[in-house]
């Protein structure tokens, strides 16, 4: 085994985030200013800086490459790098939504942007594994930094609880991933992804079926799919606001990242997925449940965050939709998946930007009543939030409608449209969240303010909250630029 030097420019979204996350904990140590605006603006620019860098090499790799790095460690080819784009868009879109919500709300610390970066760079890793080993430590160095984050808010004690909720069932997520890897290497010999690929026929199948389960679990639980999704509404409640954008987003994009390369791209295709160990057949099962219960779940709540948190749970029901037309041969499934995931990070970023604007200090303003007549008082944040909750609810022309016409329409084109019923329960459910969307666009302009609106103001917020809404309409008017990606 040789190390190649040549590897390391493809690898270079990976080592401007590492390095860029170090110096700013080194930084922060050394810090002696109250305010932490400096280190949010280096925190942009290491993200920016990824962003860029990763545009750059997908201008460089081909079309239809793709480039093993480290020994088979990694993959580099133009999936990963929209990817890592992207996951550098929403640190960037995460670091401008906390300063004014760290002072406003009492959480002044230096150290959440440094770990911002060093979790995106795990994000970064699971984009361009090629290896169970390198998903392994792609999943736990984003996920240490989200527990760390969740818990910034040392003298909350929802925000304790949540982070300890978060942690315990992390955890055990943690061991059902490494067991399911451990069985799939007894079945294959190998843990180098593209190598199980060709040695799927001939492995011991029981134990290639165990371990493919396992791991499903094991993903499931990061993505809050039911019934592995009791921690999300708990921790999105109790993180911090621009921590619960962070998680809502990024987190679950690199999750599905991993998901694509380990069950669409290299267990994928005719072999895998009904057939030798099936892993499609739990996870369309996984699919069904966690659209209807997540939608059902939001219907029920009063609470803002809480009502997203379901959501989120939701839209993973339809991702794993797209998934499994990925498995399973659709022509269509990765640029819908990719495409997808666009869509619903930069929607999600908007949301919570609006959020983190509403409340002020002890008083975060969660109730969808404390959002009544927020038109007449902030209408640029209302236009916002309600693009953003359009985009959510899948109606046009918003980029979240064409999302979920691409993931459908992939599953649709899946081998012997098997994905049909599935197809019909993810419209269905499409249809019943407008409700608990219009929930809180009906008490913003058709309801009077009960009293004064005092919101947190910011460059950064007003930008993000801007921002967003524009691209994602832009994503809604001009699809086809965004799928050729």
């Amino acid at each position: 085994m040789t190390f190649a030097y040549g590897d390391l420019l493809y690898i270079a979204p990976f080592l401007v985030l590492s390095v860029s996350g170090i110096l700013l904990v080194l930084a922060e140590a050394f810090y002696s200013g109250k305010d932490r605006t400096a280190l949010a603006a280096l925190t942009v620019a290491g993200a920016l800086a990824t962003t860029i860098t990763s545009i750059a090499l997908y201008r460089h790799i081909g079309a239809t490459e793709s480039r093993l790095l480290l020994n088979e460690m990694l993959v580099a080819d133009r999936t990963g790098y929209v990817l890592t784009a992207l996951f550098g868009v929403v640190t960037a879109l995460a670091a401008l939504l906390a300063p004014a919500h760290q002072r406003a709300h009492g959480w002044v610390i230096g150290e959440y942007y440094g770990i911002l970066l060093l979790a995106a760079a795990g994000m970064v890793m699971l984009a361009q594994a090629a290896n169970l080993a390198t998903v392994f430590l792609g999943v736990e160095t984003m996920s240490i930094g989200v527990y760390v984050m969740t818990a910034l808010r040392r003298r909350s004690k929802r925000g304790n609880e949540a982070a300890i909720k978060y942690f315990l069932v992390g955890a055990f997520a943690t061991g059902f991933l490494l067991y399911g890897m451990a069985l799939v290497y007894g079945a294959v010999g190998t843990t180098s992804l593209v190598q199980i690929q060709g040695r799927l026929v001939s492995g011991n199948l029981g134990l290639l079926t165990v371990g493919s389960f396992l791991m499903i679990a094991a993903f499931a639980f990061k993505i809050a799919a039911v019934p592995f999704h009791m921690w999300a509404p708990d921790a999105y409640e109790g993180a911090p606001t621009p921590v619960t954008a962070f998680m809502a987003a990024a987190v679950k994009a690199a999750a599905f990242a991993a998901m694509m390369r380990v069950f669409g791209q290299f267990m994928g295709g005719d072999r895998l997925p009904f057939g030798v160990i099936g892993w499609a057949s739990p996870m369309v099962v996984l699919a069904a449940i966690t659209i209807t219960v997540g939608n059902i779940a939001a219907v029920r709540q009063d609470n803002i965050k809480r009502m997203l948190a379901y959501s989120s749970i939701s839209h993973a029901g339809v991702l794993l939709v797209g998934l499994c037309a990925m498995g399973l041969g659709s022509a269509t499934g990765k640029a819908s998946l990719v495409y997808y995931l666009i869509a619903y990070s930069l929607t999600t970023m908007g949301a919570f930007a609006v959020v983190a604007y509403v409340g002020s200090r002890d008083n975060e303003r969660l109730d969808i009543d404390d959002w009544a007549g927020l038109a007449a008082r902030h209408p640029g944040a209302a236009l916002a939030m309600t693009v953003c909750l359009l985009s959510l609810g899948g109606m046009p022309p918003t980029g979240g409608f064409f999302a979920k016409f691409y993931v459908f329409k992939s599953a649709m084109d899946a081998q012997d449209q098997q994905l049909l019923w599935l197809t019909a329960i993810g419209v269905i459910n499409s249809a019943i969240s407008i409700f608990y969307y219009l929930r809180i666009v009906t008490s913003m302009y058709f309801k009077d303010a009960r009293s004064e609106i005092a919101v947190t103001r910011s460059a950064g917020l007003a930008f993000v909250m801007a921002v967003c809404p524009v691209v994602i309409l832009e994503m809604g008017i001009f699809p086809n630029w965004w799928l050729t990606l």
